[in-house]
């Protein structure tokens, strides 16, 4: 009987002594930190591994040190030439200082995408439609280094951000779309204008060549018979020298 009294003793102490042992022995990861707090007060980071705290005196927050992949909700963007266009995008950051990232802010995942979506906002009603659309990547490293600095203070490192969709009302699109056709007919008449021009220049510089020399205008009427005569046709080309131009514009004011 006394056994029996000593084992009903023992048996909730040991009880007692194992469960201040489990509480006390936690057990960290490599991509996770342990924030300490001692009676409230931040008494340090641990981690990883295994830790020992003081039952009901410390208490410990986990902090995830991996990359987290935020998704920024569609957002209803007016772009500075007043275009209405929803736009989404995606976050890559994570967690260098976890000691910040638990005491500065309450929820740094929440603070994070919130910011996110103002800022997304803010930079792209600065620009017009066509930068939107065509330098995507200026503006994603302008929302990252805005985003960077913000969350610096939060012990988060924003390591990149993509712009996925820039949508567009179907009633601008087809205004884009003709607006793209005008451009285009603009830059063949631009080109054939040029051309045109190009080939003028080329002419009047060869003009001047064949006139400082008679010889070359006869040379040259023989090699254009040459090319005629070897294409099988039935047209007759006779060569009229310059030099009775010039004769006949000498007798007309005699006569």
């Amino acid at each position: 009987m006394p056994m029996l009294g000593d084992l009903a003793f023992y048996v909730p102490l040991i009880l007692i002594a194992l469960i201040i042992l489990m509480a006390a022995i936690k057990i960290l990861r490599e991509y996770e930190r342990g924030v300490i707090f001692t009676l409230g007060r931040f008494t340090g980071v641990k981690g990883p591994g295994l830790i020992l705290l003081i039952p009901f005196v410390q208490q410990m927050v986990r902090i995830d040190l991996r990359t987290i992949v935020l998704d920024v909700p569609t957002q209803d963007v007016i772009s500075r030439d007043n275009v209405s266009v929803k736009v989404n995008a995606v976050i890559y950051f994570r967690v260098i200082a976890p000691d910040l990232a638990t005491i500065q802010v309450e929820n740094f995942m929440q603070a994070t995408s919130e910011l996110a979506q103002t800022t997304l906002r803010s930079v792209l009603g600065k620009h017009e439609l066509d930068e939107m659309l065509a330098e995507r990547d200026k503006l994603n490293a302008d929302i990252q280094e805005i985003l960077d600095a913000q969350t610096d203070a939060w012990g988060i490192k924003v390591a990149n951000v993509e712009i996925k969709h820039v949508d567009i009302d179907e009633s601008m699109v087809r205004a884009i779309a003709r607006q793209a056709e005008a451009e285009r007919e603009r830059r063949a008449k631009v080109i054939n204008a040029e051309g045109e021009q190009q080939a003028a220049q080329k002419l009047l510089e060869a003009a001047e060549i064949l006139g400082q020399r008679p010889e070359a205008m006869q040379l040259r009427y023989l090699s254009t018979l040459n090319v005629i005569a070897g294409e099988r046709t039935s047209t007759i080309v006779f060569p009229f020298p310059l030099e009775f131009m010039d004769l006949l514009k000498g007798i007309k004011p005699k006569a």
